[in-house]
Protein backbone atom coordinates (compact mmCIF):
# COMPACT_ATOMS: atom_id res chain seq x y z
CA UNK A 1 0.00 0.00 0.00
CA UNK A 2 1.01 3.62 -0.47
CA UNK A 3 1.68 5.36 2.84
CA UNK A 4 -0.46 8.32 3.84
CA UNK A 5 1.41 11.52 4.59
CA UNK A 6 -1.27 12.63 7.06
CA UNK A 7 -3.15 11.54 10.17
CA UNK A 8 -6.68 10.16 10.19
CA UNK A 9 -8.63 12.54 12.42
CA UNK A 10 -12.34 13.32 12.38
CA UNK A 11 -13.05 11.03 9.42
CA UNK A 12 -10.41 12.48 7.06
CA UNK A 13 -6.67 12.41 6.39
CA UNK A 14 -5.20 15.66 7.67
CA UNK A 15 -1.65 17.05 7.62
CA UNK A 16 0.32 16.56 10.81
CA UNK A 17 1.29 19.58 12.85
CA UNK A 18 4.97 19.27 11.94
CA UNK A 19 7.10 17.92 9.12
CA UNK A 20 8.74 15.31 11.35
CA UNK A 21 8.51 11.82 9.90
CA UNK A 22 9.15 8.19 10.85
CA UNK A 23 11.00 5.96 8.42
CA UNK A 24 9.49 2.51 7.95
CA UNK A 25 12.16 -0.12 7.26
CA UNK A 26 11.81 -3.64 5.87
CA UNK A 27 13.60 -5.83 8.45
CA UNK A 28 14.50 -8.46 5.86
CA UNK A 29 16.63 -6.20 3.65
CA UNK A 30 17.03 -3.04 5.80
CA UNK A 31 15.54 -0.83 3.07
CA UNK A 32 13.35 2.20 3.82
CA UNK A 33 9.94 1.44 2.32
CA UNK A 34 7.88 4.43 3.50
CA UNK A 35 7.72 7.51 5.68
CA UNK A 36 4.78 8.45 7.88
CA UNK A 37 4.08 11.52 10.04
CA UNK A 38 5.49 11.70 13.54
CA UNK A 39 2.45 13.09 15.31
CA UNK A 40 2.88 15.65 18.08
CA UNK A 41 1.05 16.34 21.33
CA UNK A 42 -0.96 18.92 19.41
CA UNK A 43 -2.03 16.25 16.91
CA UNK A 44 -3.08 13.98 19.75
CA UNK A 45 -5.12 16.80 21.22
CA UNK A 46 -6.90 17.29 17.88
CA UNK A 47 -7.67 13.58 17.68
CA UNK A 48 -9.01 13.45 21.24
CA UNK A 49 -11.20 16.48 20.58
CA UNK A 50 -12.60 14.79 17.48
CA UNK A 51 -13.29 11.64 19.48
CA UNK A 52 -15.04 13.56 22.26
CA UNK A 53 -17.21 15.36 19.72
CA UNK A 54 -18.24 12.07 18.10
CA UNK A 55 -18.75 10.17 21.35
CA UNK A 56 -22.32 11.19 22.35
CA UNK A 57 -23.92 10.16 19.06
CA UNK A 58 -21.96 6.90 18.82
CA UNK A 59 -22.67 5.98 22.45
CA UNK A 60 -26.38 6.53 21.76
CA UNK A 61 -26.31 4.42 18.60
CA UNK A 62 -28.30 1.20 19.14
CA UNK A 63 -26.07 -1.85 19.65
CA UNK A 64 -27.51 -3.50 16.55
CA UNK A 65 -26.28 -0.60 14.42
CA UNK A 66 -22.86 -0.70 16.03
CA UNK A 67 -22.80 -4.42 15.29
CA UNK A 68 -23.59 -3.70 11.65
CA UNK A 69 -20.62 -1.33 11.38
CA UNK A 70 -18.37 -3.98 12.91
CA UNK A 71 -19.68 -6.57 10.47
CA UNK A 72 -18.93 -4.17 7.64
CA UNK A 73 -15.41 -3.65 9.03
CA UNK A 74 -14.89 -7.40 9.16
CA UNK A 75 -15.98 -7.70 5.54
CA UNK A 76 -13.67 -4.90 4.38
CA UNK A 77 -10.73 -6.50 6.17
CA UNK A 78 -11.59 -9.86 4.63
CA UNK A 79 -11.72 -8.32 1.16
CA UNK A 80 -8.27 -6.80 1.73
CA UNK A 81 -6.67 -9.78 3.44
CA UNK A 82 -3.98 -10.21 0.80
CA UNK A 83 -2.99 -6.55 1.07
CA UNK A 84 -2.93 -6.87 4.86
CA UNK A 85 -0.60 -9.86 4.69
CA UNK A 86 1.72 -8.16 2.20
CA UNK A 87 1.85 -5.00 4.31
CA UNK A 88 2.69 -6.89 7.51
CA UNK A 89 5.37 -8.86 5.69
CA UNK A 90 6.91 -5.65 4.34
CA UNK A 91 7.14 -3.77 7.64
CA UNK A 92 7.44 -6.60 10.20
CA UNK A 93 9.38 -9.14 8.14
CA UNK A 94 6.99 -12.00 8.82
CA UNK A 95 7.09 -14.71 6.13
CA UNK A 96 4.10 -14.25 3.83
CA UNK A 97 2.40 -17.60 4.64
CA UNK A 98 2.43 -16.72 8.34
CA UNK A 99 1.16 -13.23 7.59
CA UNK A 100 -1.70 -14.72 5.62
CA UNK A 101 -2.61 -17.41 8.15
CA UNK A 102 -2.19 -15.38 11.33
CA UNK A 103 -1.59 -11.66 10.89
CA UNK A 104 -4.47 -11.26 8.43
CA UNK A 105 -6.87 -14.08 9.31
CA UNK A 106 -7.00 -13.80 13.10
CA UNK A 107 -7.99 -10.11 13.25
CA UNK A 108 -10.77 -10.75 10.75
CA UNK A 109 -12.12 -13.48 13.03
CA UNK A 110 -11.84 -11.22 16.09
CA UNK A 111 -13.65 -8.36 14.34
CA UNK A 112 -16.40 -10.80 13.41
CA UNK A 113 -16.66 -12.06 16.97
CA UNK A 114 -17.36 -8.52 18.21
CA UNK A 115 -19.92 -7.91 15.47
CA UNK A 116 -21.76 -10.98 16.78
CA UNK A 117 -21.27 -10.04 20.44
CA UNK A 118 -22.42 -6.44 20.06
CA UNK A 119 -25.73 -7.65 18.69
CA UNK A 120 -26.54 -9.88 21.68
CA UNK A 121 -24.62 -8.48 24.66
CA UNK A 122 -26.87 -7.53 27.62
CA UNK A 123 -26.15 -3.81 27.95
CA UNK A 124 -28.97 -3.70 30.52
CA UNK A 125 -29.88 -6.24 33.19
CA UNK A 126 -32.25 -6.56 36.14
CA UNK A 127 -30.72 -7.14 39.58
CA UNK A 128 -33.41 -7.28 42.24
CA UNK A 129 -35.18 -3.91 42.29
CA UNK A 130 -32.44 -2.30 40.15
CA UNK A 131 -31.76 -1.93 36.46
CA UNK A 132 -28.02 -2.09 35.81
CA UNK A 133 -26.80 -0.26 32.73
CA UNK A 134 -23.51 -1.11 31.04
CA UNK A 135 -22.45 2.11 29.34
CA UNK A 136 -19.41 3.05 27.23
CA UNK A 137 -16.53 4.28 29.33
CA UNK A 138 -15.89 7.18 26.94
CA UNK A 139 -12.84 8.03 24.85
CA UNK A 140 -10.23 5.27 24.61
CA UNK A 141 -6.53 5.89 24.04
CA UNK A 142 -5.23 2.70 22.42
CA UNK A 143 -1.47 2.20 22.22
CA UNK A 144 -0.50 -0.94 20.31
CA UNK A 145 2.75 -2.88 19.70
CA UNK A 146 4.46 -3.99 16.50
CA UNK A 147 4.59 -7.76 16.95
CA UNK A 148 1.01 -8.50 15.84
CA UNK A 149 0.19 -5.10 14.37
CA UNK A 150 -3.35 -5.67 13.10
CA UNK A 151 -4.47 -8.20 15.71
CA UNK A 152 -3.50 -5.91 18.57
CA UNK A 153 -5.36 -3.01 16.96
CA UNK A 154 -8.52 -5.02 16.35
CA UNK A 155 -8.41 -6.54 19.85
CA UNK A 156 -8.76 -3.01 21.24
CA UNK A 157 -10.72 -1.10 18.63
CA UNK A 158 -13.40 -3.72 17.94
CA UNK A 159 -14.61 -4.08 21.55
CA UNK A 160 -14.37 -0.32 22.05
CA UNK A 161 -16.60 0.22 19.01
CA UNK A 162 -18.99 -2.49 20.21
CA UNK A 163 -19.23 -0.78 23.59
CA UNK A 164 -20.02 2.61 22.05
CA UNK A 165 -16.67 4.26 22.78
CA UNK A 166 -14.69 6.62 20.57
CA UNK A 167 -11.03 5.82 19.99
CA UNK A 168 -7.66 7.44 19.35
CA UNK A 169 -5.08 4.89 18.20
CA UNK A 170 -1.32 5.38 18.50
CA UNK A 171 0.30 2.37 16.79
CA UNK A 172 3.89 1.23 17.14
CA UNK A 173 6.31 3.32 15.10
CA UNK A 174 7.84 0.18 13.54
CA UNK A 175 4.58 -0.95 11.90
CA UNK A 176 2.44 2.11 11.09
CA UNK A 177 1.46 1.05 7.57
CA UNK A 178 -0.83 -1.70 8.86
CA UNK A 179 -2.51 0.87 11.10
CA UNK A 180 -3.06 3.20 8.14
CA UNK A 181 -4.60 0.32 6.19
CA UNK A 182 -6.90 -0.34 9.14
CA UNK A 183 -7.97 3.32 9.19
CA UNK A 184 -8.87 3.02 5.52
CA UNK A 185 -10.97 -0.03 6.35
CA UNK A 186 -12.76 1.78 9.18
CA UNK A 187 -13.59 4.62 6.81
CA UNK A 188 -14.82 2.23 4.10
CA UNK A 189 -16.96 0.38 6.67
CA UNK A 190 -18.90 3.57 7.39
CA UNK A 191 -17.87 4.15 10.99
CA UNK A 192 -18.95 7.75 11.72
CA UNK A 193 -16.36 10.50 11.51
CA UNK A 194 -14.43 11.02 14.72
CA UNK A 195 -15.35 7.71 16.29
CA UNK A 196 -11.98 6.28 15.24
CA UNK A 197 -8.84 8.40 14.90
CA UNK A 198 -5.24 7.49 14.07
CA UNK A 199 -2.12 9.37 15.14
CA UNK A 200 1.18 7.81 14.11
CA UNK A 201 4.12 8.93 16.19
CA UNK A 202 6.78 8.10 18.74
CA UNK A 203 5.92 6.61 22.10
CA UNK A 204 7.60 9.25 24.29
CA UNK A 205 5.80 12.01 22.36
CA UNK A 206 2.45 10.89 20.94
CA UNK A 207 2.04 7.91 23.25
CA UNK A 208 2.71 9.90 26.39
CA UNK A 209 0.46 12.75 25.24
CA UNK A 210 -2.36 10.27 24.71
CA UNK A 211 -1.90 8.62 28.11
CA UNK A 212 -1.81 11.99 29.85
CA UNK A 213 -4.65 13.66 27.98
CA UNK A 214 -7.52 14.69 30.28
CA UNK A 215 -10.01 13.90 27.52
CA UNK A 216 -9.08 10.20 27.53
CA UNK A 217 -11.11 8.02 29.89
CA UNK A 218 -9.30 4.69 29.41
CA UNK A 219 -5.79 3.87 28.25
CA UNK A 220 -5.46 0.42 26.70
CA UNK A 221 -1.82 -0.54 26.19
CA UNK A 222 -0.02 -3.64 24.99
CA UNK A 223 3.75 -3.76 25.27
CA UNK A 224 6.59 -4.10 27.72
CA UNK A 225 6.06 -4.20 31.46
CA UNK A 226 8.43 -1.26 31.90
CA UNK A 227 6.36 1.00 29.65
CA UNK A 228 3.17 -0.38 31.18
CA UNK A 229 4.34 0.78 34.60
CA UNK A 230 4.88 4.31 33.27
CA UNK A 231 1.48 4.40 31.64
CA UNK A 232 -0.13 3.09 34.81
CA UNK A 233 1.55 5.84 36.82
CA UNK A 234 0.46 8.56 34.40
CA UNK A 235 -3.11 7.28 34.26
CA UNK A 236 -3.23 6.76 38.01
CA UNK A 237 -2.40 10.38 38.62
CA UNK A 238 -5.55 11.30 36.70
CA UNK A 239 -7.59 8.44 38.24
CA UNK A 240 -8.37 7.02 34.80
CA UNK A 241 -8.76 3.34 34.01
CA UNK A 242 -6.01 1.33 32.34
CA UNK A 243 -6.02 -2.02 30.58
CA UNK A 244 -2.48 -3.38 30.33
CA UNK A 245 -1.34 -6.48 28.45
CA UNK A 246 2.36 -6.73 29.23
CA UNK A 247 5.27 -9.15 29.20
CA UNK A 248 5.47 -12.88 29.69
CA UNK A 249 7.86 -15.72 30.47
CA UNK A 250 5.47 -18.60 29.99
CA UNK A 251 6.21 -22.16 31.10
CA UNK A 252 5.59 -25.21 28.93
CA UNK A 253 5.31 -27.98 31.53
CA UNK A 254 5.78 -31.49 30.15
CA UNK A 255 4.66 -34.00 32.78
CA UNK A 256 6.30 -37.44 32.79
CA UNK A 257 3.28 -39.19 31.24
CA UNK A 258 3.11 -36.86 28.23
CA UNK A 259 3.81 -37.69 24.61
CA UNK A 260 7.29 -36.18 24.78
CA UNK A 261 7.97 -35.87 21.06
CA UNK A 262 4.69 -34.06 20.40
CA UNK A 263 5.03 -31.78 23.40
CA UNK A 264 8.59 -30.78 22.49
CA UNK A 265 7.89 -30.25 18.80
CA UNK A 266 4.80 -28.15 19.44
CA UNK A 267 6.67 -26.25 22.14
CA UNK A 268 9.55 -25.38 19.83
CA UNK A 269 7.12 -24.31 17.11
CA UNK A 270 5.36 -22.07 19.61
CA UNK A 271 8.59 -20.29 20.54
CA UNK A 272 9.75 -19.86 16.93
CA UNK A 273 6.37 -18.55 15.74
CA UNK A 274 6.58 -14.90 14.63
CA UNK A 275 10.36 -15.16 15.12
CA UNK A 276 9.81 -15.45 18.86
CA UNK A 277 8.17 -12.03 19.02
CA UNK A 278 5.12 -13.22 20.94
CA UNK A 279 4.40 -12.17 24.53
CA UNK A 280 2.62 -15.44 25.31
CA UNK A 281 5.32 -17.72 23.85
CA UNK A 282 6.24 -20.75 25.96
CA UNK A 283 9.87 -19.74 26.29
CA UNK A 284 10.60 -22.01 29.28
CA UNK A 285 10.28 -25.75 28.65
CA UNK A 286 10.11 -27.76 31.90
CA UNK A 287 10.98 -31.46 31.62
CA UNK A 288 11.32 -34.18 34.27
CA UNK A 289 14.90 -35.17 34.97
CA UNK A 290 14.36 -38.74 33.69
CA UNK A 291 13.35 -37.51 30.21
CA UNK A 292 15.49 -34.38 30.09
CA UNK A 293 18.28 -35.56 27.80
CA UNK A 294 15.79 -36.93 25.28
CA UNK A 295 13.83 -33.67 25.32
CA UNK A 296 16.98 -31.62 24.71
CA UNK A 297 17.89 -33.73 21.67
CA UNK A 298 14.37 -33.45 20.28
CA UNK A 299 14.30 -29.68 20.78
CA UNK A 300 17.68 -29.15 19.13
CA UNK A 301 16.60 -31.18 16.12
CA UNK A 302 13.29 -29.36 15.88
CA UNK A 303 14.87 -25.91 16.16
CA UNK A 304 17.33 -26.64 13.34
CA UNK A 305 14.38 -26.98 10.94
CA UNK A 306 13.43 -23.34 11.49
CA UNK A 307 16.73 -21.86 10.32
CA UNK A 308 15.38 -20.71 6.96
CA UNK A 309 11.69 -20.64 7.92
CA UNK A 310 11.47 -17.75 10.37
CA UNK A 311 11.69 -14.10 9.49
CA UNK A 312 13.92 -11.39 10.89
CA UNK A 313 13.31 -9.46 14.07
CA UNK A 314 11.55 -6.15 13.67
CA UNK A 315 14.54 -3.85 14.11
CA UNK A 316 18.28 -3.72 14.59
CA UNK A 317 17.61 -2.65 18.16
CA UNK A 318 15.52 -5.74 18.82
CA UNK A 319 18.06 -8.03 17.12
CA UNK A 320 20.88 -6.66 19.25
CA UNK A 321 18.77 -7.02 22.39
CA UNK A 322 18.06 -10.69 21.67
CA UNK A 323 21.67 -11.44 20.78
CA UNK A 324 22.67 -9.82 24.07
CA UNK A 325 20.43 -12.23 25.96
CA UNK A 326 21.95 -15.20 24.11
CA UNK A 327 25.42 -14.02 25.07
CA UNK A 328 24.23 -13.58 28.66
CA UNK A 329 22.91 -17.16 28.70
CA UNK A 330 26.28 -18.51 27.61
CA UNK A 331 28.10 -16.34 30.15
CA UNK A 332 25.89 -17.59 32.99
CA UNK A 333 26.60 -21.24 32.16
CA UNK A 334 23.68 -22.40 30.04
CA UNK A 335 24.57 -24.85 27.26
CA UNK A 336 23.84 -23.93 23.67
CA UNK A 337 22.41 -26.89 21.75
CA UNK A 338 21.08 -24.92 18.75
CA UNK A 339 21.71 -21.50 17.30
CA UNK A 340 23.72 -18.81 19.02
CA UNK A 341 24.43 -15.08 18.85
CA UNK A 342 26.20 -15.06 15.49
CA UNK A 343 24.31 -13.39 12.64
CA UNK A 344 22.95 -16.11 10.30
CA UNK A 345 22.77 -13.76 7.29
CA UNK A 346 24.75 -10.79 6.03
CA UNK A 347 21.66 -8.66 5.48
CA UNK A 348 18.49 -8.30 7.51
CA UNK A 349 17.90 -8.41 11.26
CA UNK A 350 17.90 -12.18 11.65
CA UNK A 351 18.67 -14.26 14.74
CA UNK A 352 19.23 -18.01 14.58
CA UNK A 353 16.63 -20.27 16.27
CA UNK A 354 18.34 -20.85 19.60
CA UNK A 355 17.91 -23.51 22.28
CA UNK A 356 19.60 -23.56 25.67
CA UNK A 357 19.92 -26.63 27.90
CA UNK A 358 21.08 -26.84 31.53
CA UNK A 359 19.19 -23.65 32.33
CA UNK A 360 18.54 -23.00 36.01
CA UNK A 361 15.59 -20.97 37.29
CA UNK A 362 17.77 -18.11 38.53
CA UNK A 363 19.45 -17.44 35.19
CA UNK A 364 18.61 -14.24 33.35
CA UNK A 365 17.30 -16.13 30.32
CA UNK A 366 14.88 -18.01 32.60
CA UNK A 367 13.57 -14.86 34.27
CA UNK A 368 13.43 -12.05 31.71
CA UNK A 369 11.40 -11.73 28.54
CA UNK A 370 13.73 -12.04 25.54
CA UNK A 371 11.21 -11.58 22.71
CA UNK A 372 13.13 -13.56 20.15
CA UNK A 373 13.51 -17.17 18.92
CA UNK A 374 15.16 -18.39 22.12
CA UNK A 375 14.05 -21.42 24.17
CA UNK A 376 15.32 -22.33 27.63
CA UNK A 377 14.95 -25.95 28.80
CA UNK A 378 14.86 -26.55 32.56
CA UNK A 379 14.75 -29.85 34.45
CA UNK A 380 12.53 -30.53 37.45
CA UNK A 381 12.51 -33.24 40.12
CA UNK A 382 8.78 -33.71 40.73
CA UNK A 383 5.48 -31.90 40.17
CA UNK A 384 5.90 -29.61 43.15
CA UNK A 385 9.31 -28.60 41.84
CA UNK A 386 7.84 -28.03 38.37
CA UNK A 387 5.12 -25.83 39.85
CA UNK A 388 7.67 -23.82 41.83
CA UNK A 389 9.69 -23.20 38.68
CA UNK A 390 6.65 -22.45 36.53
CA UNK A 391 5.36 -19.86 39.01
CA UNK A 392 8.82 -18.53 39.83
CA UNK A 393 8.88 -15.37 37.70
CA UNK A 394 7.24 -11.94 37.97
CA UNK A 395 5.12 -12.80 34.93
CA UNK A 396 1.94 -14.81 34.50
CA UNK A 397 0.56 -14.41 30.98
CA UNK A 398 0.25 -17.88 29.44
CA UNK A 399 1.55 -21.42 29.60
CA UNK A 400 1.03 -25.03 28.63
CA UNK A 401 0.73 -28.41 30.30
CA UNK A 402 1.09 -31.83 28.68
CA UNK A 403 0.06 -35.19 30.17
CA UNK A 404 -1.33 -38.51 28.98
CA UNK A 405 -4.61 -37.85 30.76
CA UNK A 406 -6.33 -34.51 30.33
CA UNK A 407 -7.43 -34.51 33.98
CA UNK A 408 -3.80 -34.73 35.12
CA UNK A 409 -2.85 -31.72 33.00
CA UNK A 410 -5.87 -29.73 34.16
CA UNK A 411 -5.08 -30.40 37.80
CA UNK A 412 -1.59 -28.97 37.30
CA UNK A 413 -2.86 -26.02 35.25
CA UNK A 414 -5.24 -25.01 38.02
CA UNK A 415 -2.21 -24.38 40.27
CA UNK A 416 -0.36 -22.20 37.76
CA UNK A 417 -0.29 -18.44 38.38
CA UNK A 418 -1.04 -17.42 34.84
CA UNK A 419 -3.92 -16.06 32.81
CA UNK A 420 -4.17 -18.69 30.09
CA UNK A 421 -3.01 -22.31 29.85
CA UNK A 422 -3.14 -24.60 26.83
CA UNK A 423 -3.86 -28.23 27.69
CA UNK A 424 -2.14 -30.78 25.43
CA UNK A 425 -1.82 -28.25 22.62
CA UNK A 426 -5.24 -26.59 22.99
CA UNK A 427 -6.33 -24.41 20.06
CA UNK A 428 -6.55 -20.62 20.07
CA UNK A 429 -10.03 -19.40 21.00
CA UNK A 430 -10.85 -15.78 20.00
CA UNK A 431 -13.73 -15.73 22.50
CA UNK A 432 -11.65 -16.74 25.53
CA UNK A 433 -10.31 -13.97 27.78
CA UNK A 434 -6.63 -13.20 27.33
CA UNK A 435 -4.53 -11.36 29.89
CA UNK A 436 -2.10 -11.84 32.71
CA UNK A 437 -1.50 -12.35 36.38
CA UNK A 438 1.18 -10.47 38.34
CA UNK A 439 3.32 -8.15 36.20
CA UNK A 440 1.86 -9.48 32.96
CA UNK A 441 -0.91 -6.94 33.13
CA UNK A 442 -4.29 -5.69 34.27
CA UNK A 443 -7.55 -6.53 32.53
CA UNK A 444 -8.51 -8.90 29.72
CA UNK A 445 -8.88 -8.84 25.96
CA UNK A 446 -11.09 -10.84 23.56
CA UNK A 447 -14.65 -12.06 23.93
CA UNK A 448 -17.15 -10.77 26.45
CA UNK A 449 -14.42 -10.14 29.02
CA UNK A 450 -12.63 -7.90 26.54
CA UNK A 451 -15.84 -5.98 25.87
CA UNK A 452 -16.35 -5.45 29.60
CA UNK A 453 -13.08 -3.46 29.81
CA UNK A 454 -14.71 -0.69 27.77
CA UNK A 455 -17.93 -0.48 29.79
CA UNK A 456 -18.83 1.15 33.11
CA UNK A 457 -21.91 0.38 35.19
CA UNK A 458 -24.76 2.49 36.44
CA UNK A 459 -27.58 1.18 38.61
CA UNK A 460 -31.12 2.56 38.71
CA UNK A 461 -33.12 1.65 41.82
CA UNK A 462 -36.92 1.28 41.70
Amino acid sequence: MKAHDGLYIGGAWRPAGSADAIEVVNPADEQVIARVPAGSASDVDSAVRAARAALPAWAATPPAERAARLAALRDVLAARKDEIAETVTAELGSPLPFSQAVHAAVPIAVAGSYADLAAVHPFEEKVGNSTVLHEPIGVVGAITPWNYPLHQIVAKVAPALAAGCAIVLKPAEDTPLTAQLFAEAVHEAGVPAGVFNLVTGLGPVAGQALAEHPGVDLVSFTGSTAVGRRIGAVAGAAVKKVALELGGKSANVILPSADLARAVNVGVANVMSNSGQTCSAWTRMLVHRDRYAEAVDLAATAAAKYGDRIGPLVSARQRDRVRGYIEKGVAEGARLVAGGPEAPRERGWFVSPTVFADVTPDMTIAQEEIFGPVLSILRYEDEDDALRIANGTVYGLAGAVWAAEEAEAVAFARRMDTGQVDINGGRFNPLAPFGGYKQSGVGRELGAHGLAEYLQTKSLQF
